[in-house]
């Protein structure tokens, strides 16, 4: 999929090169004149950076990066023609992820784009590594908390980590066996009624109706799964 780009200036000179010069690296340009302008289209479009001069008509490059804030983590490069070190650390605190000098080199320019969209692609996997969602299922896995329909469920750290392996492979049957071995290790001297047990406490606390459950369902003879929503 094509990377979408707001680019943000009153010089439409300078538009028009960033946007040939992106489109030749086959991303889709936006372009809007003023700050106003530039509000409207990040409100109604999702896009992977904007690229914003701090001197525009209507608002100023650092207001429409502040409300852009309020709505969007959108990254944000501020142009600044001025050069000076305020309004680079205004840019900053504004909620800018960096900023360019005019004049600038396009090259500069999309080494940055996609220095920062690298970064944004890593932090993404990262967060979709500890955030699980599955229906209306959502375990935050650095946090051990688990919410369901935007309620948070209280669970034993045990039962968090049967619900954790269980949602993470959905439709997947594990043994009752397999689950002692998994969650409680070979050398724990139970045996698999303790995972009964914390089956038959995970469902009283997230199912409706734990006799016909919704999320953790048993394969008769085989073991439990996790029905993919």
């Amino acid at each position: 999929m094509a990377r979408r780009v707001l680019v943000v200036d009153d010089e439409k000179l300078i538009v028009k090169g960033i946007r040939f010069s992106l489109e030749q690296d086959g991303m889709e340009v936006d372009a809007a004149y003023d700050g106003e302008e530039a509000l409207e289209y990040a409100r109604n479009n999702a896009y992977d950076i904007i690229l914003l001069d701090i001197m525009l008509p209507k608002l100023s490059g650092f207001e429409v990066c502040q409300q852009i804030r309020e709505f969007s983590n959108v990254p944000v490069i501020m142009l600044t023609a001025k050069g000076e070190d305020m309004d680079k650390i205004l840019g900053l605190e504004y909620g800018a992820d960096d900023y360019i000098t005019k004049p600038f080199n396009i090259l500069e320019v999309k080494a940055r784009i996609k220095a920062i969209m690298r970064r944004t692609e890593s932090k993404k996997k990262v967060e979709e590594k500890k955030m699980i969602v599955n229906g209306d299922v959502r375990l935050d896995c650095e946090g051990r908390r688990v919410y369901i329909q935007g309620k948070e469920i209280g669970l034993t750290a045990k039962e968090f980590e049967l619900l954790e392996l269980l949602i993470q492979n959905p439709n997947r049957v594990y043994s009752r066996e397999n689950l002692l071995q998994i969650i409680w290790g070979a050398d724990y001297p139970g045996d698999v009624r303790t995972v009964d047990v914390h089956i038959r406490r995970l469902r009283e606390k997230i199912e409706k109706n734990p006799g016909e459950p919704r999320y953790v369902h048993t394969k008769w003879g085989v073991g439990y799964f996790f029905l993919n929503a």
